[in-house]
């Protein structure tokens, strides 16, 4: 910004300091050649101060050069024509050479100013097309055109049932009385566009894409200058295109969202009618019959039913827990309480937890001998293996075993179960473990399977199929030792 007092007084400055320095020689350069040095003072007065400056320049040149350099010396008065002549071409001459130089000095200021802002808008236009949310693109919008326009305050505003309403501001807020000549209930006037405005008014600017207004940018401060204009139109095009496409995003992944959630629903809800069917159905007949024919029914007959009644009631538990902790894998809020534990131990208590339900299936359990603690989620790895347990004993047939192994590889525990069924085919392999696979077999996976996939994931470990050497499928998965605890 230019100082017109600076400049005059410099200018003034300069024009003492040069004419004492010709005086010792004025007898031997001409009257044109004095006016000539005494451009100077008012080429850096112009510069300094701007025009006023040049002026006050010509206005101390012209009373030196008459004083000390037009005959008669130390005196104002001219004396002939031909002095008149020269102190009105000095004065006439060093006003354009003020005019031009102050011209050309504000020409490039504005200028770089331009090259400047550009810059900014650049980055700013950069900032823009990155992946943010909206809110923090809001917030970016009304930072960066305080920075890039030098503006006291910056605010945006979008319109929600029919009023204007701050969504982010940036230094200054605006005050209750804008607000409300901003609201376009108010039928106050005001101006929108990148026009100049007095430094008391408000300079508004419509966000606008595909002919769709996407908010209001209202803007305190200075008028803006003239250079500017373009670049905040341009600055304004990328903030509204920022903007629809950050909105345009998110609702997008809100219908993902809800895509996802709906689909969540439906298999929810196949795997609840196929999973519960059965032993809902089982449990309804056994009690009907001991409720209508107990009197006929003989001891073991009735032992035999609160059996089935006992170990459908278990497997529907299962269900239940399994749907519960679908419902905390959904909402994200599934933590580990790791303990240091004996792989055995685990298992055991899986095994006692399914001997109800076992049939005629057999079950052995073997190691590899002396194993290293785990260092897991007893719960969660508890129901991983009764999981397992349940699949194999729902696949293999009447009168079949099934195996669980486990043993040490480097600083994890292997532990596996296998049964003699049909196993799984070659093409539901890779989708076996995902939720509410409908098997190419007819069967269901179910809900199982995934819940266990997704705990042993959750300790940074694997699980995965393999086929059973002698027949059927072979379900394995890593617990991770003290000495790899600490796996994410």
């Amino acid at each position: 910004m230019r100082k017109p007092l600076v400049g005059s007084l410099a200018g003034v400055l300069a024009v003492a300091a040069l004419a004492l320095g010709m005086l010792p020689l004025r007898s031997h350069i001409s009257v044109s050649t004095s006016a000539l040095v005494l451009v100077i003072p008012v080429v850096a007065g112009a510069v300094i101060g701007g025009f006023a400056a040049g002026v006050a320049s010509v206005a101390a040149g012209f009373l030196v050069y008459d004083y000390a350099f037009v005959p008669p010396y130390k005196t104002l008065n001219v004396g002939t024509t031909q002095n008149w002549t020269a102190l009105v071409v000095y004065v006439v001459v060093m006003l354009l050479v003020a005019r031009i130089v102050s011209t050309l000095d504000q020409t490039r200021s504005e200028a770089q100013r331009g090259r400047e802002v550009m810059r900014r808008v650049f980055e700013v236009s950069e900032q823009l097309v990155g992946e943010q949310p909206v809110d923090d693109l809001l917030r970016t919008i009304v930072m960066s055109a305080k920075t890039v326009f030098n503006v006291p305050g910056v605010s945006l505003l979008e319109l929600e049932e029919g009023r204007l309403v701050v969504v982010a501001s940036a230094g200054e807020p605006l005050s209750s009385e804008e607000l409300h000549q901003l609201d376009p209930l108010s039928g106050l006037p005001i101006s929108v566009g990148t026009g100049s405005a007095s430094t008391s008014e408000l300079r508004t600017v419509v966000l606008s894409s595909n002919g769709r207004a996407m908010g209001i940018l209202a803007m305190r401060g200075d008028p803006i200058q003239a250079s500017e204009r373009t670049v905040l139109n341009t600055f304004a095009n990328d903030a509204a295109l920022a903007l629809e496409r950050a909105q345009l995003r998110e609702q997008a992944l809100r219908s993902q969202l809800l895509e996802e959630s709906d689909r969540f629903r439906r298999g929810l809800l196949g795997a609840v009618s196929h999973d519960l069917r059965t032993p809902l159905a089982t449990i309804k007949v056994a009690s009907s019959t001991l409720s209508q024919r107990a009197d006929s029914l003989s001891l073991n007959d009735t032992r035999e039913l609160h059996h089935l009644i006992e170990i459908e009631a278990d497997h529907l538990t299962r269900l239940v827990t399994n749907l519960l902790d679908m419902t905390r894998i959904e909402a994200g809020v599934l933590t580990l309480h790791r303990v240091a534990t004996p792989v055995g131990e685990l298992v055991d208590e899986a095994v006692r937890v399914m001997i109800p339900t076992f049939g005629g299936q057999k079950i052995d359990v073997s190691d590899s001998g002396p194993l290293p603690d785990v260092v897991v989620d007893r719960v969660l790895i508890g129901q991983v293996l009764v999981n397992l347990l349940d699949n194999a004993l729902r696949h293999a047939p009447p009168n079949s075993l099934i195996s669980v192994e486990y043993e040490r590889r480097d600083d994890h525990v292997i532990v596996s179960v296998a049964d003699q069924g049909p196993g799984v085919l070659p093409g539901d392999r890779e989708t076996i473990f995902d939720r509410f696979t409908q098997l190419n077999t007819g069967g269901r996976a179910g809900l199982g399977l995934t819940i266990a996939k997704t705990f042993v994931e959750a300790h940074g470990e694997h699980l995965w199929y393999e086929e059973n050497p002698g027949g059927g499928a072979r379900f394995v998965f890593s617990l991770p030792t003290r000495a790899s605890k600490t796996s994410p």
